[in-house]
């Protein structure tokens, strides 16, 4: 129970967004409550032992780390750190009838170029690359500085930008426009696109660019685009910000979760419900970790009908006895396994699997990404495992959309992991099945998590990972000064649901107590 009947700052949701934003504020010298339904903090941001007996701590259902800006690490004194990734990607391929692929090392340079001639017979596409992404580099560098300041207006930040083939290429023209006009190859075309479509249920050419904003907030992450792997995996970073929100004084409660916000715009009542029944506690503000759509249901009003959209996605979580054999022996598993591996995400193959999705069908040849988290950081892994040559493996896959579940969802859901294995396995040597652990009761250690899993289990509207489409990263007139309002004066948006959310970032977080501490 809460130590107090009234507080100056009521946070609904213990996410990583809401633990930021409590952390803030008690620092200020705020009085602060957070109230969490589930038994841990962390939300979507943790790390949990899935299979039975086996001591693997999985990022469970959010992996890397781009989007958090080092000042928020810095001024919460957060003992937490990341380690960059050596291989940034590789995506297998066939040509002529040889087993081939992209390797793209983080480094770039002379291996990198090496690998695009391999593949494609020349330098072209390297050179393109290069110019591409020394681009987005550049608007990285302007863009993401803007993200904890008080929102830019489209004018401001197009001045920021300074480049205006840089502003058509990622704000005005549908991405698939300068991915067609830039490269030739459809497989490295596939690689550039998919940073618009994670989670993210759009085609090339959507014209209204919701793949330009997801790829938007893929490449601009600390300024360089790197996705990072959090040491000690997704939990750590969590543990750390709830261990900071707490050194700092505010009162953290699991297993209390809030049923009902009444406001008048100056004073708040936050109605909750905990193990020994339900109460009420006032506030000057209320912060919401939770979705715009849980804001609404707190208040008793109509969801909001703007930028709603449900996730898309297929999480799937597995531990390996050994990492497998590629068929393309020129590339090292070690190193294929530690950046992305990018599977049946050609140009062409991830349009036809959206036209597929988009019809009501699942995809044929479903496209993911897979990545290797103990390849870079083994202390996930208890020693025995790490000793063994254990691995994990995490896979996300694209193009799923909630309401593909919705009639059969066990069904489809084990059909689509199925097929997703099948179009994997078509670039090993040996199949994946057989490199599975087993947990304690001797079942293999796998475990596959659709949109609709993760609203039951996470409360995502729809299993949407960013709460609700995202939005471009300055102001409009329904936009306050740090993309936090609400249409109450003393509510805020302080989860992925606000202006600048979504990812593991923090970002709403601290822009909520900026906005709360009237900055």
């Amino acid at each position: 129970m809460p130590a107090k009947d009234a507080y100056d700052a009521v946070i609904v949701g213990g996410g990583h967004n809401g633990l930021v934003a409590a952390a803030y504020l008690a620092r200020a010298g705020r009085s602060v409550l957070l109230l969490e339904r589930l038994d841990h903090t962390g939300g979507a941001a943790v790390s949990s032992r899935p299979f039975a007996g086996v001591d693997a701590r999985l990022s469970r259902y959010s992996y890397l780390v781009s989007l958090l800006p080092r000042e928020i690490v810095r001024e919460l004194g957060l003992r937490f750190a990341v380690r960059r990734r050596s291989v940034s990607s590789y995506t297998p391929a066939v040509r002529g009838g040889r087993d081939t692929g992209l390797l793209i090392d983080s480094a770039g340079g002379a291996r990198t170029r090496e690998a695009f001639a391999r593949l494609t017979g020349s330098d072209r596409e390297y050179e393109s690359w290069q110019r591409f992404y020394g681009m987005a580099g550049r608007l990285a560098e302007r863009v993401f500085p803007t993200l904890t300041e008080p929102l830019p207006t489209r004018a401001e930040l197009r001045t920021r930008v300074d480049d205006d083939t840089a502003w058509r290429t990622f704000f005005e023209q549908p991405l698939g426009t300068a991915i067609e006009e830039t490269f030739e190859d459809d497989l490295v075309r596939g690689v550039v696109l998919t940073d618009g479509l994670i989670g993210t249920f759009a085609d090339a050419h959507d014209p209204g660019l919701a793949q330009n904003r997801c790829f938007l907030y893929h490449v601009i992450g600390g300024g360089t685009g790197d996705w990072d792997v959090p040491v000690g995996g997704m939990g750590a970073l969590t543990d750390a910000l709830a261990d900071a929100a707490r050194a700092a004084g505010a009162e953290v409660l699991t297993g209390h979760e809030a049923t009902a916000l009444e406001t008048d715009g100056s004073r708040a009542e936050v109605t909750y419900r905990h193990p020994g029944g339900s109460a009420t506690v006032a506030a000057r503000q209320v912060l919401v970790g939770a979705s715009p759509d849980a804001l609404a249901a707190l208040l008793g009003e109509e969801p909001p009908q703007d930028r709603r959209a449900a996730g898309a996605q297929l999480k799937v979580n597995m531990l390996l006895r050994r990492l497998p054999q590629l068929r393309d022996r020129a590339v090292d598993p070690r190193e294929a396994f530690a950046g992305t591996f990018h599977i049946a995400e050609g140009y062409g193959q991830l349009a036809e699997a959206y036209r597929q999705a988009a019809a009501g069908a699942p995809p044929a040849a479903p496209p993911s990404e897979i990545y290797c988290h103990s390849l870079t950081d083994p202390s996930i892994l208890g020693p025995e495992l790490a000793d063994s040559g254990c691995h994990t493996l995490t896979l996300f896959g694209l193009h799923t959309p909630a309401g593909l579940f919705e009639s059969d969802h066990d069904a489809v859901r084990n059909a689509l992991l199925e097929a997703t294995l099948d179009e994997l396995d078509g670039y090993l040597d040996e199949p994946l099945a057989d490199c599975l652990a087993t947990d304690a009761d001797g079942r293999p250690c796998i475990e596959a998590k659709s949109p609709l899993d993760l609203e039951r289990e996470l409360r995502l509207p729809g299993g949407n990972i960013f709460h609700r489409e995202l939005a471009w990263p300055y102001a409009t007139e329904s936009t306050g000064r740090w993309g936090v309002e609400t249409r109450h004066a003393n509510v805020l948006l302080c989860g992925a649901g606000a202006v600048r959310g979504g990812g593991v970032s923090g970002i709403p977080g601290r822009n909520a107590a900026m906005a709360a501490l009237g900055h």
